[in-house]
């Protein structure tokens, strides 16, 4: 099995910690390895980093070589424009050796975090039998925990022959509302999609073409004549994984994942995973708290005092300070998209 880790994002939901030249994926937020660098970690030795593939952009490939030094450095794929997911995946695809993809491949997120690797592991593994076994395509989906709508939802449909809790998917339903979420949990026929998929890298590239033709058609041009890729890549349409292939198929095949999966989509989300004082706060670097609970404290420079305060993110960097509810953490790409239209480069 080989692995295609996308670790082209910018992560602005983590701001001012995570920008443009720093994103999210290169932060060490629990222990010291970066999400970039746990993700080639928890693979292992199911993967080895021989055998990984990292799709970023130009302006990130030296800073992920830097960080990931046990892989390959002619693996290290700098897509030529931010075209999303599918073309994307597709362009790394056809990157690697044919004989790399005709066999097995695993598609993850640079970003995530799993408490419990060998858990993933085992999963992983026997989406890679499944995948071998009848080239399927696989979507890891993760066993909600909670009522949640920041995630999309997979349907399970009928049970599949081959693998224990191997279920069809159903049907994907894009971030619920609180009362629909509420139904798919109780219901307990629901996963979270996790943006995890395991096939072959030639019977991906079959349905990219098959279902997204002006992708698929594009893609195969630039493989026929790769002396014009920056022109023909530019005219790809940006469109999602998800939209162009996974939620068209008729037989998407899923399996459990229930391994301590968090998507970290959020400073609120950071703060779950933490290890909190008594009073329930959660914090890095030089923090001062009195009289106060339940806040994210996170002190990337300097110190950061607090008294009688509660349910709070408070984010200081050498060159600003972030101040928000936990329950609006969200709201921090507002900030950011604020900052832009205000012409604070600077500060992205």
């Amino acid at each position: 099995m080989q692995a295609l880790i996308l670790a082209g994002g910018s992560g602005t939901r983590f701001w001012p910690l995570s920008r443009h030249s720093f994103p999210k994926q290169f932060l060490s937020l629990k222990g010291d390895r970066s999400l970039l660098q746990a993700t080639v970690d928890r693979q292992r030795p199911l993967i080895e980093p021989d055998d990984v593939w990292i799709s970023t952009t130009e302006a990130l490939a030296e800073q992920v070589r830097s960080q990931l030094s046990e892989v390959p450095a002619d693996q290290v794929l700098a897509e030529p424009t931010a075209r999303n997911t599918a073309p994307a995946i597709g362009w790394a695809l056809g990157v690697m050796p044919r004989t790399v993809r005709e066999g097995v491949v695993a598609v993850l997120p640079a970003d995530h975090r799993m408490e419990d690797s060998a858990g993933f592991r085992t999963v992983l593994e026997r989406a890679g039998r499944a995948v071998e076994n009848a080239d399927r395509v696989m979507t890891l989906g993760v066993t909600p925990n909670r009522v949640e709508t920041g995630y999309g939802y997979l349907e399970l449909g009928e049970p599949l022959l081959g693998e224990p809790d191997l279920r069809r998917v159903k049907r994907f339903t894009e971030k619920p509302n609180l009362e629909t979420a509420g139904t798919f949990v109780e219901s307990g026929n629901y996963l979270w999609n996790a943006g995890i998929f395991v096939f072959r890298g030639t019977s991906l590239l079959d349905h990219l073409t098959r279902l997204e033709p002006e992708v698929g058609e594009g893609l195969a041009a630039i493989r026929a004549d790769p002396g014009r890729t920056a022109e023909l890549y530019a005219a790809l349409p940006a469109t999602s994984i998800d939209y162009a292939v996974m939620e068209r198929l008729d037989d998407l095949a899923t399996l459990p994942l229930d391994c301590g999966w968090s998507d970290l989509g959020s400073w609120a989300a950071l703060a779950e995973i933490l290890s909190p004082d008594g009073p329930g706060n959660a914090s890095r670097g030089d923090v001062l708290a009195i009289d106060s609970a339940d806040n994210l404290l996170w002190a990337e420079s300097g110190q950061i005092a607090v008294a009688g305060v509660t349910g709070l993110v408070v984010v200081r960097t050498a060159e600003t300070v972030l101040v928000v509810p936990k329950e609006r953490a969200q709201e921090v790409k507002r900030i950011v998209a604020a900052l832009r239209r205000y012409g604070r480069d600077d500060l992205l």
